[in-house]
């Protein structure tokens, strides 16, 4: 296997779960037009809860499936629930006033569920790597992945094919699609858009939640994760394409294989090839390579 092989398959790895930690958040922007910057807290959210979940099926002497099942019900469940909440005692209030105050709205939920995170869970890191480390590992060429690490590319396809199957065929999606276009349209043809925009985005909060659950047995959940993740979620839809799904996936895989790349190549540059990423492409297309063109304001 040459090296070109190996960075191939690091980036598509990496692209996986960027693609689960972004559709959420290039979804809400795509009904509600909202940078959920508390995205961020809503993956660390549901990271800690599958973390705790795992070691609490773990200590119960549950096998690895049950701890999983439990993980992601548990994460998807609790970060859907919180959703709801900032959506019906915050967000709905500001929908009507300029889009910079919903922007400083959800940074403050995000601050916010920091700090509940470590009321509950604690400061400390918890360590929930037993589904991971049951999974083994498997031989690609000479190189060996975790297995879990390569069944989380195909979760990431499942999810893609599951919200294209839902958003185009589907009568809840066609009603997506409608809002998406036009909301006043498509209010007058019978559309209860307020409940779409609730359910987008509590499904938005929920995917969230199951990107952190996904990660916690790869990493240590600790105070701060949701930074970082945050950060890279806005490059991905960004270079795909503000609230498009297959801009989420063509940017996920633009930003896994430059980091990967770099990682190989010149890995001092690692991060930077990020962001050099993102700037070439908005360079080229200034709303990324798969936004819809906007009509032009006079």
């Amino acid at each position: 296997m040459n090296l070109a092989q190996i960075i191939l398959i690091d980036g598509i790895s990496y692209a996986g779960w960027l693609f689960l930690v972004s559709i959420g958040l290039t979804l809400v922007f795509g009904v509600l037009r909202l940078l959920n910057i508390a995205h961020g807290g809503f993956y660390a959210l549901g990271a800690y809860v599958a973390a705790y979940a795992i070691g609490l099926a773990a200590q119960n002497g549950f096998g690895v499936g049950v701890q999983l099942l439990v993980a992601l019900v548990g994460a998807c469940g609790v970060g859907g629930l919180v959703g709801l909440l900032v959506e019906r005692t915050v967000l709905r209030r500001l929908y009507d006033h300029p889009e910079v105050l919903t922007l400083f709205a959800t940074y403050a939920v995000f601050l916010i569920l920091e700090d509940v995170t470590k009321l509950v869970f604690g400061g400390q890191p918890i360590y929930a790597f037993q589904p991971r480390n049951a999974f083994g590992m498997v031989d690609l060429g000479p190189l060996a992945y975790p297995v879990y690490d390569v069944a989380t590319v195909a979760v990431a396809a499942l999810v893609a094919a599951a919200v294209w199957f839902v958003l185009n065929r589907t009568k809840t999606g066609r009603c997506v699609i409608a809002v998406v276009n036009d909301r006043e349209m498509a209010a007058s043809m019978g559309v209860n858009v307020t409940a779409i925009m609730i359910g987008t985005f509590v499904v938005g909060t929920a995917l969230g939640a199951f990107a952190g659950a996904i990660t916690a047995p790869k990493i240590a959940v600790a105070p701060g994760i949701g930074v970082e993740v945050v950060v890279l979620a806005f490059a991905v839809i960004v270079i795909g394409g503000l609230g498009s799904i297959g801009g989420a996936v063509v940017g996920a895989l633009v930003v896994g294989i430059a980091r990967a790349a770099a990682t190989h190549l010149a890995p001092d540059f690692a991060v930077f090839a990020v962001y050099a990423a993102m700037a070439v492409v908005l360079t080229i297309r200034p709303y990324g390579l798969f936004a819809r063109p906007m009509a032009r304001k006079i």
